[in-house]
């Protein structure tokens, strides 16, 4: 795989430019950069929590950690991490654990981090372990034009 299908779909959709960025196996959004020799702040990383409602990504460049408590007064609930089972079903045509932070192509609510609306490029998971997808800020935000910009997230 190279990019989740409704991902691709959704992204065409938007009419938005992107490519691809190949990398070798990672397990995490640091080797991601790392292996695909980008800065850590201009990777975008996906963690998905659910609440009584549902879901929401959150999405926070992989050089940070989300404040739990401060996303929690940004959606005014209560939540927890959503499981590996919750995350697979959300995003059946993903590889496990490489969710893309573009919620709206599956239909899932985003908090975007502040930080990530001030770069020039940013690259995120294409889906699976392998891939990245790469789109100029103003292009990212596009495609984020319904999450809810908050900071929810601080460099570790």
């Amino acid at each position: 795989m190279t990019i989740a299908r409704r991902l691709q779909d959704y992204i065409e959709r938007e009419g938005i430019a992107y490519d691809t960025v190949p990398h070798h196996r990672t397990a995490t959004t640091s080797q991601s950069a790392q292996a695909a020799h980008i800065p850590g702040s201009r990777l975008a990383k996906t963690v998905v929590v659910h609440h009584e409602m549902g879901y929401v990504l959150a999405v926070v460049p992989s050089t940070h950690r989300i404040e739990l408590s401060t996303l929690q007064d940004v959606v005014d609930r209560r939540l927890g991490l959503a499981s590996e089972e919750e995350v697979c079903a959300l995003f059946s045509d993903c590889d496990e654990g490489a969710a893309p932070p573009v919620g709206m192509a599956y239909d899932v609510p985003v908090i975007l981090d502040e930080s990530l609306g001030r770069v020039s490029d940013v690259y995120f998971e294409a889906g699976d372990h392998r891939t990245l997808v790469h789109v100029t800020g103003p292009n990212f935000l596009s495609l984020m034009k319904d999450a809810q910009v908050a900071r929810i997230s601080h460099p570790h």
